[in-house]
């Protein structure tokens, strides 16, 4: 099967107006994706509307006892997320380390997309509790 190349389009959430057009500024292909992709990850299960199983209890874990096992868990349900909700990819890893001493994640996904001949993309991100 072949793919067809496409171009991917999403709009920025910063909300920023183009100053000639007036329009929201909009970003393409890798960067619309990557930001997808990361904001998919930090999405808490139930938190969108009408979609109660869209999201990672990532946030959740941030507390827990790090251990291989809670990693292994972590990067199975980011697989599954992405899989089922970002098509305009082609899945390849997802790794899941604790810097020492401290209750942050680093997710560190590696993906193809869809379409696009473009060369294996990778996001390194870190995850850090929210503070009040």
């Amino acid at each position: 099967m072949a793919l067809i190349s496409r171009k991917f389009r999403d709009i920025s959430l910063s909300f920023v107006r183009n100053p000639v057009t007036n329009d929201i500024l909009a970003i393409t292909n890798e960067d619309a994706i990557k930001k997808s992709v990361i904001n998919l990850v930090r999405t808490r299960v139930g938190e969108r509307f009408f979609n109660d199983i869209l999201g990672t209890n990532v946030d959740n874990s941030m507390f827990e006892l790090q251990t291989p096992e809670l990693a292994s868990s972590l990067e199975i349900e980011i697989s599954t997320l992405l899989k089922n909700f970002e098509p305009r990819i082609k899945q390849g890893t997802v790794d899941i380390t604790y810097p020492p001493d401290s209750n942050e994640i680093n997710v560190r996904i590696s993906y193809d997309i869809v379409g696009i001949p473009a060369p294996q993309q990778t996001i390194d991100f870190l995850l850090q509790p929210t503070r009040i």
